[in-house]
């Protein structure tokens, strides 16, 4: 494709599209990460003196009665609260004497209240993605189509361990499994591993020692991600899908399994990126973010509520990497701090928080370097 041809293609409306999504989507998972840091600051008697969402000047806000000002900034790429002690926006502690003794300091509180004011924040993510898969699975179902392998590919990593079409698939590497989705999902991520599958072949019950071949496929952005593929095949059959309804209880327990999954799966990506065993192509920044806004946004509002709690997940993540400015880097100081006894010096957090800045403004730039070749990859559909 030619670059005027591509240029013609490119829908500006689509592109707006893709930003206010890609906005309302910051905005709600900031408000949430940042309102779970306020909450629990506030519960340990700690005065919030700032509540931004959003970076840059003031547009808007308002104070309230407690003396916190509410504020709305121009740049939707995070937000921050700053309490009463914090140096700046990044709570780097305060070096004024007045401050840090101030009975309504954060720095001032004992350290597993900080501790649990930092983590708060992580944790309003994944209890957001909780709530809203738990809603679904009450108010909608959970929609699945039986594992049943309709066909096996010739010379596949399944007919080698003796798989054969009409198996009923139980269990994966002991884990039980309702639907073929859930076959796709424990597959995903072992290319080359091997684990048992438990199979239902009429009425024997029987397992198979299988490892998914290594298989790389397209990212949806223009990079390559190296998956397991085992070599089945499925269809849906006559009446599905079906749906599996849940109480209110076994609701959330399936919401927070999922979210666990989901955490475990994307740590687990990050490990195989760090050991070089996948590409750091993958690692996306605001551009592959507002893609996939978008793109849930145009499949209705359930698809965007879906990628709401998936994208709340994600923040949490990245928010307790052990790196200093994050939240993680704040609980590792903490942690140190109540094994020492006292708070690592200030030259040593400065440093830190240095460091700390150094490796978040590279995984951004990281970010946007593979968008700007994912949208090249696009633009010139390479």
């Amino acid at each position: 494709m030619g670059f005027e041809a591509a240029i013609q293609n490119i829908a500006p409306l689509a592109i707006l599209f893709n930003f206010a999504a890609f906005v309302v989507a910051l905005i709600v998972i900031v408000f949430v990460h940042e309102f779970g840091h306020f909450i629990v600051g506030r519960w340990c008697g700690v005065k919030a003196e700032v509540f931004s969402v959003g970076f840059g000047k003031e547009m808007f806000g308002f104070t309230d009665k407690h003396g916190t000002r509410w504020k709305f900034a121009p740049i939707p790429l995070g937000g921050y609260v700053k309490f009463e002690g914090d140096a700046n926006a990044a709570s780097m502690p305060s070096t004024s004497p007045d401050v840090q003794h101030s009975p309504t300091s954060l720095h001032a509180q004992p350290v597993w209240e900080r501790m649990a004011v930092v983590a708060a924040g992580p944790i309003a993510n994944f209890l957001l993605a909780i709530l809203i898969f738990a809603a679904g699975f009450m108010f909608l179902g959970l929609p699945y189509e039986r594992p049943v392998v309709t066909a096996v590919v010739a010379g596949s990593a399944a007919e080698q361990a003796g798989v054969k079409a009409g198996d009923l698939i139980v269990a994966v590497d002991g884990a039980k499994v309702l639907s073929y989705k859930d076959v796709q999902e424990a597959i995903f991520l072992r290319p080359g591993e091997t684990f048992n599958l438990d199979l239902k072949r009429g009425e024997a019950d029987m397992t198979l020692s299988v490892t998914p071949r290594v298989h790389e496929e397209k990212d949806g952005f223009g990079g390559m991600i190296k998956t397991g593929r085992l070599g089945i095949e499925h269809r849906r059959q006559p009446g599905e899908p079906l749906y599996q309804q849940f109480s209110p209880p076994a609701a959330f327990a399936k919401a927070a399994d999922r979210v666990w999954f989901i955490v475990a799966t994307t740590g687990k990506m990050l490990g195989k990126i760090i050991s070089g065993e996948q590409s750091a192509k993958q690692i996306g920044g605001a551009i592959s973010i507002g893609k996939g806004a978008g793109d849930a946004a145009s499949g209705g509002p359930i698809a965007f509520i879906e990628f709401l709690a998936f994208l709340s997940i994600s923040i949490g993540i990245i928010n307790l990497m052990p790196i200093p400015m994050l939240d993680g880097g704040h609980l590792v100081f903490y942690a140190i701090e109540a094994v020492r006894g006292k708070p690592l010096g200030q030259v040593a957090q400065e440093w830190g928080y240095r460091i700390g800045f150094s490796c978040v403004v590279m995984l951004m730039v990281l970010g946007l370097y593979n968008d700007a070749g994912r949208s090249l990859n696009v633009l010139f559909g390479t």
